[in-house]
């Protein structure tokens, strides 16, 4: 016996998949039409961004100008990669600087292969409390490396590191960057430039994050830029280009940034120190950091820049493995959540201006409501055409906002990465990644999107661990 629903519940239903259509394709929309804008505003910055001057040049510019930089490196369980990454950091190009290693209470032989390869002896050293942070139980140094200091303290988390080394740093700026990672030698040089230029209102600077996996890499500098064979990575490599030389540069220029990354970032000590630091509790403290500096200088009612840096790079490993990755996914999504939700009266609110209505506008559309509507979409929309409860146009509007439009900014995120920076020198290479840029919608963007709803689940579980992140260390590519 055939079951014919009534008129009435057809048209309801009918009605019904359309409106869940309808949400899905426009926040889809919505979505590249912010990616659209922001795609024009880094083209404008990279294009109206002052000729970019070679190291002697920046020297010659800035040495006598340059404030006295504190680099802050907390490392727990890194002891892979943590003497290339100090190797790197010794050998920065900035007239005055410090370097802060911080073992967060590593359960590995993170601070004795320190000690050993730098030959560093216990000393006696004061630090204020101006934020606060786990017991420090010892510190290390050597006079012929009178840059370096190494802080070993009691596990507390990454926030909590910071906050050790802010107290220690006696620099008016702190670099905070990840142990795991190795700074180009004219970084700090080039990430300056704002606190030089508008010294009164400077209060943080983000500079670019790349992929290290694949490079050559000799005494803790990438000295060769070659792409991964592991398609992870170079999906992520696609992922850090639109994160960094589209989104965050376009909301840098806008006035509008939410996040620096932990990886590299620039900060006024004192600013910091006025909002008590890192937070302990949250996963996303990077980003939690830089929203409550907006917040304090919007309530002070002072003017104040958040800039970002394209020139300025940061190399990282990322996770080749898909179960690390995901759980790096599921901890960032976590992370957006926590810092949304615990300033969530920002959103949309007069009172704090772009950062109110575009940056936390940037947040609901991408971190809350982003996967979710997505993945509501990939089930819902294939079932209701195939249940003929929509039409075949509502099916080929949803497959183009979701796909053509993201293959679309991916190729022109790699066009404007080509036409301004050139750091793939190679045509074979931007060619592998052009094709990156499409095959990542098939499979690999939808994994991402579950990925994120398992860090939705996590947040409404309040889960707070970082979860365990293996790395092959830099010696995997080391020349």
């Amino acid at each position: 016996m055939n079951f014919e629903p009534a008129a009435w519940a057809r048209d309801w239903m009918l009605d019904s998949a359309q409106a869940i259509a309808l949400v899905v394709i426009v926040t889809g929309l919505a979505q590249t039409a912010f990616y659209i804008v922001q795609l024009v505003y880094a083209a404008i910055a990279l294009h109206n961004r002052p000729p970019v001057p070679r190291g002697a040049t920046l020297w010659r510019r800035y040495s006598d100008q340059a404030p006295p930089i504190a680099v802050i490196a907390p490392a727990y369980n890194e002891e892979l990669t943590v003497v290339e990454s100090v190797r790197s950091l010794l050998a920065l190009h900035y007239p005055s600087f410090e370097v802060l290693l911080v073992n967060d209470g590593s359960k590995d032989g993170t601070l004795a292969r320190v000690i050993a390869e730098f030959g560093l002896k216990r000393v006696g050293c004061y630090i204020d409390d101006s934020v606060t942070h786990q017991p420090i139980r010892g510190f290390y140094a050597s006079p012929d490396l009178p840059r370096l200091l190494v802080i070993d303290k009691e596990n507390g988390g990454k926030a909590d590191a910071l906050n050790a080394g802010i107290n220690a740093a006696r620099s008016p700026l702190f670099c905070a960057i990840d142990a795991d990672s190795i700074l180009e030698t004219d970084a700090l040089l080039r990430v300056v430039r704002p606190f030089i230029d508008y010294p009164d209102k400077t209060v943080a600077v983000g500079g670019t994050i790349r992929i290290a996996n694949g490079c050559t890499i000799d005494t803790g500098r990438v000295t060769g830029v070659r792409l991964p064979r592991n398609f992870l990575a170079l999906v992520q490599i696609m992922e850090y280009l639109r994160a960094f030389l589209m989104a965050r540069l376009a909301l840098g220029q806008m006035q509008a940034l939410t996040v620096i990354s932990g990886a590299f970032g620039l900060f006024s000590r004192q600013r910091v120190v006025e909002v008590g630091g890192y937070s302990h509790g949250t996963v996303g403290e990077d980003m939690e950091l830089v929203i409550k500096l907006h917040r304090h200088m919007r309530d002070l009612k002072l003017p104040y820049r958040i800039d970002f840096i394209p020139e300025p790079v940061c190399w990282t490993e990322c996770p080749e493995d898909l179960g690390v990755l995901a759980r790096q996914r599921s901890r960032w999504q976590r992370g957006a959540l926590e810092c949304f939700v615990k300033h969530r009266d920002m959103t949309f609110n007069p009172r704090y201006g772009r950062i109110g209505f575009v940056g936390f506008g940037h947040i609901v559309l991408v971190d809350v409501l982003g996967p979710l509507i997505e993945v509501l979409g990939y089930i819902l929309v294939p079932l209701l055409w195939g249940l003929k409860l929509l039409a075949l146009p509502w099916l080929l509007a949803f497959l183009a906002a979701t796909f053509t439009f993201g293959i679309a900014i991916s190729a022109l995120t790699l066009i404007l990465e080509e036409v301004q920076l050139r750091r793939f020198p190679r045509a074979r290479e931007l060619a592998i990644l052009a094709l990156i840029s499409v095959i990542e919608n098939l499979g690999y963007r939808q994994l991402s999107n579950v990925w994120r709803l398992k860090g939705w689940w996590q947040f409404l579980r309040r889960e707070q661990g970082w979860g365990a992140m293996t790395r092959k260390g830099f010696g995997g590519t080391t020349a």
